[in-house]
């Protein structure tokens, strides 16, 4: 992950959420991090993977479409975490057997 960016957006509510993790996907070239995490308080966050330049674009362009339809309550771009923070991120949820 050395290499790589984190891109956090949290919300107030699940729609803008959905909104702007939607918008971060399409816009740039990043993955989503697992599934999205309840903080608490109605908080909401997802948290999206890439290069510096794809998460920044991808973290501007979510934050603006959440704004559109809720409340952004942060926004934040990590470049080249530490290794040890793919501890604390979410885990992609387990594909189920057809």
């Amino acid at each position: 992950m050395a290499q790589l960016a984190l891109g956090l957006l949290e919300t107030r509510g699940i729609t803008a959420l959905v909104a702007g993790t939607d918008a971060m996907l399409k816009s740039a070239n990043v993955s989503l991090a697992g599934p999205m995490k309840q903080v608490g308080s109605a908080l909401v966050t997802a948290v999206v993977v890439g290069d510096v330049a794809a998460v920044k674009a991808a973290t501007e362009a979510g934050a603006t479409a959440a704004r559109a339809v809720g409340e952004v309550v942060s926004v934040q771009v990590i470049a080249r975490p530490h290794d040890d923070v793919s501890i604390v991120l979410p885990k992609p949820a387990a594909a189920k057997k057809s």
